[in-house]
């Protein structure tokens, strides 16, 4: 990995504040942005590591937050990566892994929008080890 940053993407409105995001009238979801290096990770490894991270089954919600702006999405950055996620989606889909069908939106990367500093790393910050499904 070369770099990560959270942030909020595919929404209407620019610069948005994480307060905008939660009024649910922006459009944005919480994404994170990651930043590789394809001679040390793949993007298909990057596909499988999201897929077992969080819960692609359900529309708009992870754990315990719920909203649109928790909905699953991966934007992609062209045709190759386009490609690559549905196909990798599609499998994710008939492995069985899942009780529920697989959810996910795929779609063009629109702006990224960085979130505050406060939520950059924040597991980290809050002491939290990872997020639960």
């Amino acid at each position: 990995m070369v770099d990560t940053a959270v942030g909020y993407s595919g929404g209407k409105t620019s610069n948005p504040t994480y307060r905008d995001v939660c009024s649910h009238r922006t459009g944005h979801a919480e994404v994170v942005r990651v930043e590789y290096d394809p001679s040390q990770v793949s993007y298909e490894t990057l596909l499988d590591r999201f897929w077992h991270m969080h819960n692609p089954t359900t529309k708009n919600r992870q754990g315990l937050d719920f909203g649109s702006q928790y909905r699953s999405v991966i934007f992609f950055h062209d045709d190759e990566q386009k490609a690559t996620a549905l196909a990798s989606r599609d499998a994710q889909d008939r492995s069985g892994e899942h009780r529920k069908k697989i959810v996910t939106e795929i779609l063009p990367a629109p702006e990224f929008w960085r979130a505050e500093e406060y939520h950059q790393q924040y597991y980290e910050k809050s002491g939290v080890s990872a997020c639960r499904f």
